[in-house]
């Protein structure tokens, strides 16, 4: 009976309209920031290094390079801040998290692309 209920009101959390993307994939994720009394949208584009969870609680980590300096950010699926998720480039790569990203810099940290 609890379990049942649970399972509804998550069922009714879960965001529809989220793309089909993986580890290795560009993307860029559009985020909601209220600032005093405005909203405004902000992007952040970079590469999913992990995608982590399941249902409501499920989440993925980008990272990208911002003045040379590695910047990670970790966004709920989910949440009502992630204004939209856009897939830019699908990546081709062999694992589910890529943190060997973290070491490296330049052309050793790209890529594949799949077509």
């Amino acid at each position: 009976m609890n379990n049942k209920l649970v399972n509804e009101i998550t069922a009714s959390q879960i965001k529809k309209d989220v793309p089909e993307f993986n580890t290795g994939d560009t993307i860029i994720v559009s985020v909601r920031i209220i600032e005093n009394n405005k909203e405004r949208i902000q992007a952040f584009q970079g590469v999913v290094i992990q995608r982590r969870g399941s249902g409501v609680n499920k989440s993925f980590t980008v990272r990208k390079m911002s003045s040379g300096i590695g910047v990670e950010r970790t966004f709920p699926v989910n949440s009502p801040t992630v204004a939209k998720i856009e897939v830019v480039k699908k990546g081709k790569v062999r694992r589910n998290k890529i943190f060997y990203l973290r070491k490296r810099a330049g052309k050793s940290a790209r890529i594949k692309e799949v077509l």
